[in-house]
């Protein structure tokens, strides 16, 4: 399950990790060699780095991000379905290219300020009642809670009806996604 940024360092001076010709990345704050997974741990982190070849000292964050991606998708944790990877290729040459990654930016950015205020509503649920079952196989089924989570005794009724008003609310919090 990846979580949340634990630290947000994205105001602070990048890491320099420099990549050389031999495809080793070597962290200049710490003074060593890392991997690819080291890049991605740093990344969930909120790391905030930046890739440079040293041969050239020409920025290449983004190919490094992309490469990390790859192997994540080629090691089974996939997250971007083919449709969409064609929707992209498709718009590289469009005349609204310049366009799509201010709004991929925003829109995960506005995934990530509603995913919190999405699992606590959904881990609100998981307090009781009749759907507090469902809604637990459910969390755990896509990674958002641990199979051990416990659901707290059947509420009363006037209980069910707040936890009703809580799901459409919710509801409405997901429509306007």
């Amino acid at each position: 399950m990846v979580k949340s940024a634990s630290r947000d360092d994205s105001d602070s001076p990048p890491i320099i990790i420099k990549k050389y010709a031999n495809r080793r990345l070597y962290d200049t704050e710490t003074s060593s060699y890392i991997t690819l997974d080291t890049l991605a741990v740093m990344t969930r982190e909120g790391r905030n780095f930046k890739v440079i070849d040293a041969k050239t000292n020409e920025d290449i964050t983004r190919t490094v991000l992309t490469q990390i991606i790859m192997e994540e998708e080629a090691h089974g944790a996939t997250m971007l379905p083919a449709s969409f990877l064609k929707q992209i290729i498709a718009m590289y040459g469009d005349s609204m290219q310049a366009m799509v990654p201010q709004y991929l930016e925003a829109s995960m950015e506005a995934f990530k300020s509603h995913q919190e205020q999405f699992r606590t509503a959904l881990e609100g649920a998981l307090t009781g009642g009749p759907m507090a079952d469902i809604m637990r196989h459910n969390m755990e089924m896509f990674g958002m809670a641990s199979p051990s989570a416990k659901a707290a005794e059947p509420t009363p009724k006037d209980d069910v009806a707040e936890l009703k008003a809580q799901l459409a609310a919710l509801q409405a919090k997901i429509d306007k996604m």
